[in-house]
């Protein structure tokens, strides 16, 4: 196992990142945040609390979707039927900026499925996507991430695995 970030990192990381949001979106008046179930709330919630404040007063629409049954691969997923998580959108998206918010950007398929899921709620005026990791190995999908925390270079048999204090005991991101 060897570590990509470590807390301290991860933390310089998201900061970076809110900073890049800003610099695109101001106050964010005509954008939303999408952080993607399960794993990219984490990372949502994180980006959404730290934005916090650095924009005091402004109106900052953070919600959470649920891509479960939007994924191609849901009939591959194993025997079991996957227990869908909460979308939590309570803001019309129609003509916002969105920005997506996910842990690990590997394949893209994740991404396709948001897309898809995002549109059940309206059609959006542009799309961005925010990856703490790039996987830049293995795209299937022409999918490539706006704002990047750190690009990785892994191949198929090793794992990313993002920790977050709130659900793992530690902030580390880690190539197993």
């Amino acid at each position: 196992m060897k570590t990509i970030l470590n807390a301290r990192q991860l933390e310089i990381t998201v900061d970076r990142l809110c900073h890049q949001l800003i610099e695109n979106h101001g106050d964010f008046s005509n954008t939303v945040l999408l952080g993607l179930q399960p794993r990219g709330v984490w990372l949502g919630n994180r980006i959404y609390n730290h934005l916090q404040p650095l924009l005091p007063g402004a109106d900052i629409r953070y919600g959470k979707i649920d891509i479960t049954f939007y994924r191609d691969d849901f009939s591959k997923k194993g025997k079991h039927i996957p227990v869908p998580n909460e979308t939590t959108i309570k803001f019309p998206i129609e003509n916002k900026r969105i920005v997506l918010i996910d842990d690990v950007l590997y394949t893209g398929r994740s991404t396709r499925a948001a897309l898809d899921a995002m549109l059940d709620f309206g059609r959006p005026s542009s799309v961005e996507l925010l990856a703490l990791i790039d996987r830049r190995f293995s795209r299937e999908l022409p999918i490539q991430a706006t704002y990047v925390g750190r690009t990785v270079d892994a191949n198929v048999t090793e794992n990313v695995r993002v920790l977050w204090t709130e659900r793992d005991g530690r902030d580390e991101v880690v190539l197993e």
